[in-house]
């Protein structure tokens, strides 16, 4: 009895099939020993989106993250490794870039490798942002990392042999476990204006690189695992996990990372898991391997996110690590100029207050923040027009000093400037691409909402001409007046334009511009201080004598949407009162997807309504202009069949007063 108590408390926290509970019982009480168990116990840990937190802390806002980095994972860690010594642990990407993580960068060990080392990582897989930076500092990452590091869909350009591995089998007590990893093959198009980032590199398609890699592992494994820096969907003309698990069941799970989601799902059979980003959460799968005369067959996979929130940050990890938190908060207050008062007044345009609740202000109308950023690329461009977006959607410049965590906070990426020549035609296009971030406005919308399928970070604000954007037509069809020198856009002419390299690459898969249309590279000519963070410090100390005024042209506008304005602000009320909420989108990452409309609300009793009777000599638009409506929607309202026909003592829904 001595073998059966300790098999409960080594596996306390696995979840063990009644059958497979029944046959320990029996077994037990023949006097059969832990050793003669044909079940083995495996635990797979995953960490993903890391983006350069060791600490629990933004260094873009130089504030702590009480659910945030690998100080706190490794308690997790340590608790899931006591619990089973079976443990496989991996890192699935976009690991070393971002949250000051470049202050590091020449070390002979980036701190981050050295974390995951130091935590006995078994796999990393790499993701997109891995190539953020040139192709040597990757590859000093890959070799000072003591685990495996595994890319299948990479290999070397004009072979069929792969730059890493495509895989890894790990055994456990004669169980084969192998683990897969892949990435998004779009790296070519994201990293378009530095080839040197993947120099001798190409990409192939996730879905045919996983069928390869699958027939590779036939025979070699009992249990099938994926490492994908993949989200469930996928993007840019990739498949995501979910597809792939619904055409190769022979996964027994994936652990997913790129889009950032809070997630679990099961598909065809396959655990799908993906752990939020920064170290939210521990990803786990508790894998339950049966023996089944002389093959291994998986009974079971349950997999959880364990969130790091509630946990205390470990003290070694801290202690290791101190040094770079304290240089990475000492650089993010350095002081580099003033700015005379807040660039945006109300963050979030219903409450006002600076974190978005709602919706944000900065992506509903032109602000100082977006300008500056424009100003900034094109001044050093010397474009005729400017395109930007917002990382950040809480973006703003407070009154008081300017210091570098400011300038992370308002441009999160390391991202490069390049200047493109561009046709007013095809500018147009990519204005009307951007613009499908909005839903089509619908009779009795109150607020203008945000296509869930698209990031905010792909809107993109235009500086250097002026135009409108006509919610009420369908995208692709609602950038109107558009006028560069007050002049409308000559569709045949050909305009400078400034965009970060990542967009550079967007429109080259859209087809907009070639290689040869760039005729300005920001890290050609100044390698890592051509990063637009850098730029918007030099032109702030060297063009603005290091003081900065909040500065907006109100170039663009949305128009169509016609708000009742009396109702708007009704439901805007309910909102603050906490009522009322703005939805976001399943995966949590696009906020406002859903407009708040005031027909839906008064169907749902959310909208207090009174009746008005009808008088001789009564026009409906008049009644409908004393209660700030159009008539049109009071007509929709009351779903009038002809709204030219009323009667004396008739009996109409009007909003309460």
């Amino acid at each position: 009895m001595e073998n059966w108590g300790g098999f409960l408390m080594k596996f306390s926290k696995k979840k063990i099939s009644s059958m497979f509970a029944v046959t320990l019982l029996v077994t037990s009480a023949f006097g059969f020993s832990f050793a003669d168990s044909e079940t083995v116990n495996i635990t797979i840990l995953q960490t993903s989106d890391m983006h350069g937190r060791i600490y629990s802390h933004d260094y873009a806002t130089d504030s702590s993250d009480s659910d945030a980095g690998l100080v706190k994972i490794q308690t997790l860690i340590k608790q899931e490794r006591a619990a089973n010594e079976n443990t496989i642990l991996i890192d699935t990407g976009d690991t070393v870039q971002d949250n000051s993580a470049e202050l590091f960068n020449d070390q002979p060990v980036h701190p981050m490798i050295q974390a995951m080392n130091e935590m006995d990582y078994d796999v990393w897989t790499i993701g997109n942002h891995e190539f953020n930076f040139e192709k040597s500092f990757l590859e000093k990452n890959i070799e000072t990392f003591e685990g495996t590091v595994l890319s299948a869909n990479t290999y070397k350009e004009g072979t069929d042999e792969r730059w890493l591995d495509a895989y890894e089998i790990f055994e456990f007590e004669g169980v084969r476990v192998a683990v897969v990893g892949m990435l998004p093959p779009n790296i070519p198009l994201w990293e378009a204006s530095a080839p040197s980032h993947f120099e001798g590199l190409e990409f192939t398609g996730t879905l045919e690189e996983t069928g390869k890699v699958v027939a590779e592992l036939e025979g070699k494994y009992d249990v099938l695992v994926g490492a994908y820096h993949l989200g469930p969907e996928g993007d840019h003309g990739f498949e995501g996990v979910e597809a792939i698990a619904e055409a190769y069941p022979q996964f027994d799970v994936i652990f997913m990372g790129h889009s950032h989601s809070k997630y679990t799902n099961e598909v065809n059979g396959v655990k799908l898991i993906e752990p939020g980003k920064y170290g939210w959460a521990l990803g786990t799968a508790d894998i339950e391997v049966v023996k089944n005369g002389d093959v291994y067959e998986v009974a079971s996979v349950e997999v959880e996110n364990l969130e790091s929130k509630p946990v205390d940050a470990d003290e070694e990890m801290l202690e290791t690590f101190k040094y770079v938190h304290d240089q990475s908060v000492a650089d993010a207050n350095t002081i580099v100029g003033k700015i005379t008062s807040d660039f945006i007044a109300t963050p979030d345009y219903i409450t006002g207050e600076d974190d978005i609740t709602t919706m944000p202000t900065a992506q509903l109308e032109d602000t100082a923040v977006i300008d500056l950023i424009n100003d900034v690329q094109m001044f050093y461009t010397k474009a005729d027009v400017s395109s930007a977006a917002l990382f950040n959607l809480g973006s703003n410049l407070k009154e008081g000093d300017f210091k570098k965590k400011d300038v992370a906070f308002i441009y999160k990426y390391p991202n490069t400037l390049v200047g493109v020549n561009i046709t007013g035609e095809n500018l147009k296009k990519y204005m009307e691409w951007s613009a499908s971030y909005y839903n089509t406005y619908e009779e009795g919308d109150l607020t203008v909402s945000f296509n869930p399928d698209i990031r905010g970070y792909n809107y993109d604000m235009f500086s250097g001409l002026t135009y409108d954007v006509d919610v009420t037509e369908e995208a692709g069809n609602r950038i109107e007046n558009i006028k560069f020198n007050g002049q409308a856009l000559e569709m045949n002419k050909v305009y400078k334009l400034a965009v970060n390299n990542y967009r550079f690459g967007t429109l080259m898969g859209l087809e907009l511009v070639t290689v040869d249309d760039k005729y300005y590279d920001s890290y050609d000519l100044m390698q890592d201080a051509g990063r637009i963070r850098d730029l918007i410090i030099k032109y702030t100390v060297e063009e603005k004598g290091g003081i900065l005024n909040p500065e907006v042209d109100n170039n663009w506008e949305i128009t169509g949407d016609d708000f009742n304005k009396i109702m708007q602000e009704k439901v805007f009320g309910l909102v603050r009162e906490g009522k009322l909420t703005i939805p976001t989108s399943e995966d949590g990452r696009t906020s406002n997807v859903e407009a708040l409309n005031m027909n839906e609300l008064i169907k749902e009793g959310l909208l207090s309504m009174n009746t008005y009777t009808v008088r001789s000599g009564d026009m409906l638009w008049k009644i409908a202009k004393t209660y700030g409506m159009k008539w049109e929607d009071l007509a929709n309202l009351n779903e009038m069949a002809d709204p030219n026909l009323l009667v004396p003592g008739q009996e109409i829904i009007v909003p309460a007063q």
